[in-house]
């Protein structure tokens, strides 16, 4: 019989994936062009050339053994240019020992919090967040402690000063955010750290970081590891090279950091002990090749236009995201998210409740999404706001 744990995940499911397979069923009925999935970000745009030239690279003039094991901490020539990359973004030097590669964000994640915590020591999760922070946080027996943002979707520092204890081990951040698109400023980042350099003991700041290379209208993500003392980044290439299959990431620990020894060490035996053992080789390689690569960000930019335009044309309320691939759209007063959404559905709208991310009273669209699915989406906007009497 399965664990108790595991069995009342499996009763909650995730409402993005139900959200996808309604998606899939109601394609087959109505046809692809008639069907508006919004529900998961997938990102649907291919690798920049530079991914694939570095795939026939290595399948061309092979390096002997490239294919066996190396270090659980992955390549040296890797993890140094990645070191060398951000330490340039952020003004500093970095050694290639900072540096774990790891099976995507995820495992990044879970090697971070299976080697800070310790039973019942509690992580803070500013709401809205990605739902599996949860699970990632209940798999190594920690606590989340949930502390909701400002209505800008914004850091509400004495909501986090509060919710501090003496079991605080960590806070997780997210910028550019999912659900929300928001970017904190160099500011925000700077009080953070002041905040959790006046405790009596160290919390450590995990700085989700997949969505750092989509951003939008000119502006720039200031680098947490420049304003952060005891920060760890977790990455993965999935969204910035659009390669979430390949499943390739890493950790990184800032030089500053005080417990900068025990956690690289730490980091690197959780990757083992998780089951990773190391990150892909080719994907290791391929990265060396292809570092400074991007997806086509102008595309993603003008789709989030097309879609965010959809939206508030029809009279609905949203945030406009700065980055990342999603939108987060204000459900109309007096309708539950539930209620939305099946009003949604009937249109063959398929967007993702809020309270996913506990956040209630919002709805998460993801754009990344042909721009025919965001063009043809457009009517059955108008006509549920039509049903709903919102007026423009």
């Amino acid at each position: 019989m399965i664990s108790a744990k595991i069995k009342n995940k499996l009763a909650s499911g995730s409402a993005i994936r139900k959200m996808f397979e309604e998606g899939n069923r109601l394609k087959k009925i109505y046809g692809e062009d008639k069907v508006f999935d919004f529900s998961i970000g997938n990102p649907d745009l291919e690798p920049p050339v530079e991914v694939f030239d570095a795939l026939k690279d290595l399948a061309n003039n092979p390096i002997p053994g490239m294919h066996g094991y190396m270090s659980n901490s992955g390549y040296e020539s890797t993890r140094a240019i990645i070191a060398k990359k951000r330490g340039d973004e952020a003004g500093m030097s970095i050694d290639a020992g900072a540096v774990c590669m790891t099976v995507g964000a995820a495992c990044a994640m879970n090697d971070v919090l299976h080697s800070l915590l310790d039973d019942g020591d509690e992580v803070i999760v500013l709401a809205p967040f990605f739902m599996e922070y949860i699970n990632y946080i209940e798999n190594h027996n920690g606590k989340v402690v949930i502390v909701q943002t400002d209505d800008k979707f914004m850091p509400d520092f004495d909501a986090i000063e509060k919710a501090i204890t003496n079991r605080t081990k960590a806070i997780i951040i997210n910028s550019p955010n999912n659900p929300s698109g928001v970017v904190y400023n160099e500011e925000q980042l700077k009080k953070l750290n002041e905040l959790l350099k006046k405790q009596d003991h160290v919390i450590q700041v995990i700085s989700d970081e997949p969505y750092i290379d989509l951003i939008y209208d000119g502006l720039t993500v200031p680098a947490a590891l420049k304003y952060i003392d005891n920060l760890i980044i977790c990455f993965s290439w999935s969204k910035s090279l659009s390669l979430p299959g390949e499943r390739i990431g890493y950790t990184l620990v800032s030089p500053r950091n005080e417990d900068y020894e025990d956690l690289t060490g730490a980091i690197v035996l959780s990757n083992r002990i998780l089951g990773s053992v190391n990150a892909p080789a080719i994907w290791q390689r391929v990265i060396e090749k292809s570092i400074y690569a991007k997806v086509d960000v102008a595309n993603y930019e003008h789709r989030r236009n097309l879609l965010y335009s959809n939206i508030v044309d029809a009279g609905f309320e949203a945030v406009k995201p700065s980055g990342a691939l999603y939108i987060f759209m204000k459900t109309p007063d007096g309708l539950t998210d539930t209620q939305f959404q099946d009003i949604c559905a009937k249109y063959n709208l398929l967007l993702v409740p809020g309270a996913s991310f506990k956040r209630e009273g919002y709805m998460r669209l993801a754009f990344c999404v042909s721009e025919q699915t965001i063009r043809n989406s457009r009517e059955a906007f108008e006509k549920i706001a039509g049903e709903l009497g919102i007026k423009k």
